[in-house]
């Protein structure tokens, strides 16, 4: 049982309001900025998003939205985490009813609400210098400190 298209609308009509300056911020959450399919309008959507080996993941509480087939339909995004930005690439939904790129604590709060569905992104190769402000110090061999 993915969350309801009602607690959505709810939540991109207020929370998404009130906790829009504070996600860039707070651990385990991001804004995504990315294009309308159609207007090509700027917007700027709060989520949990989660580091992976090359890049992020988000879950699906709400299915596909407007938010994940914009992104997919541009070929990616920019997300600010922490008061930086990183260019994001190569969109992938992914079912995985393991949500083995989840952290633990997040896998058993999406399991409850039964989600299976992930958008993965990559971190672009230019953002180099971004991403290591995000997660810390970049060697040359390309390691984070």
């Amino acid at each position: 049982m993915v969350l309801s298209r009602r607690l959505a609308r709810f939540n991109r009509v207020v929370t998404n309001r009130v906790t829009g300056p504070l996600a860039g911020w707070l651990p385990g959450f991001g804004v995504i900025i990315h294009r309308g399919r159609r207007s090509g309008r700027e917007y700027r959507t709060p989520i949990n998003i989660f580091r992976t080996s090359d890049g992020y993941v988000a879950a699906l509480t709400y299915g596909v939205t407007d938010w994940a087939r914009n992104v997919l339909a541009a070929g990616g995004c920019e997300v600010e985490i922490r008061g930086r930005r990183a260019r994001l690439t190569s969109p992938r939904l992914v079912h995985d009813p393991t949500r083995q790129d989840m952290p633990p604590v997040v896998r058993q709060v999406v399991g409850m609400i039964g989600v299976t569905d992930f958008l993965h992104l990559r971190t672009a190769p230019d953002a180099d210098h971004v991403d290591a402000g995000l997660h810390g110090r970049r060697h040359r061999s390309g390691q984070i400190e």
